[in-house]
């Protein structure tokens, strides 16, 4: 690891001025400096704190604090929504207000200009460093968030409700594409394998239109499920839905029930 050109009274002098480099910090940071609150209350980030944290970690060298300190505050960012923007500014603010108070020391110590070069380097690659690293695992960690939030979804829009060990409803509400008439399929094929089931109970009272490819989609899952030794009933059938499943010549099979109600099925399916 590199050490940096600033002897230790450096630190000293930092913190002798911590507040007006606090002050200095805020006025580079325009547009940061009136969502600090904000960023405080949302995600319970204090940007004062974790400046004064990063600046310390880059003058005393602490660089596997500085890049771990970048991971926890890129899931902390990314967990709350936080525009990148301005960690961007923040960051950058830090710089700046950083080399401020290294030229006000300078004037006291008189650093070799050639140290001061290689201190250039050094302090912005780590400034550099923290901020890739936050952007890396801020990435990231969205893209996890964002997955698992797109599996709920999915999970909520395929809602099997056992009513027996060997009998499940599955309701349908609102519109069904094509997308979601795939994840409808692997959904119901995977509970069926998983559950055992022996019959399904779909009630698509709550489906007012289907198009055509949907429709397939439903013939494939009425298939699938009796390929795994499992019954498909099917209750509520709209008359739009009807009239286009007659214009198409589709037919759901013999051997798949139809009623005009769920509580039609079920009072013939329910196990007492």
């Amino acid at each position: 690891m590199d050490s940096l050109f600033l002897d230790s009274n450096f630190a000293n002098y930092l913190s002798g001025n911590k507040k007006n480099f606090e002050d200095n910090l805020l006025r580079e940071a325009d547009t940061v400096k009136d969502k600090i609150s904000d960023i405080l209350k949302i995600g319970n980030i204090d940007l004062i704190n974790n400046a004064n944290k990063v600046v310390g970690f880059i003058i005393e060298d602490k660089e596997d604090e500085l890049q771990q300190f970048a991971l926890q505050e890129g899931i902390a960012w990314a967990t709350h929504s936080i525009p990148l923007t301005f960690k961007l500014e923040w960051v950058q603010a830090i710089r700046r207000t950083l080399w401020t108070y290294i030229q006000k020391y300078n004037h006291l110590k008189n650093i070799d200009v050639d140290a001061l070069f290689v201190l250039e380097k050094q302090i912005n690659n780590r400034v550099d460093k923290f901020l890739n690293t936050f952007f890396l695992k801020y990435s990231s960690y969205k893209d996890q968030l964002l997955a698992a939030q797109k599996e709920l979804v999915e999970d909520l829009s395929v809602p099997i409700i056992p009513i027996s060990p060997t009998i499940c409803i599955l309701p349908l509400i609102g519109s069904i594409d094509f997308y979601r008439s795939q994840i409808i399929e692997g959904k119901v094929l995977e509970e069926v394998g998983r559950l055992h089931l022996q019959t399904l109970i779909i009630d698509l009272s709550g489906v007012a239109d289907m198009e055509t490819d949907v429709i397939e989609n439903v013939l494939k899952i009425i298939k699938g499920t009796s390929m795994m030794g499992c019954q498909t009933v099917i209750t509520g059938l709209r008359a739009d839905v009807v009239r286009k499943i007659i214009n198409l010549g589709i037919s759901f099979g013999q051997n798949t029930q139809t009623f005009g109600t769920l509580q039609q099925a079920l009072s013939k399916y329910m196990i007492s």
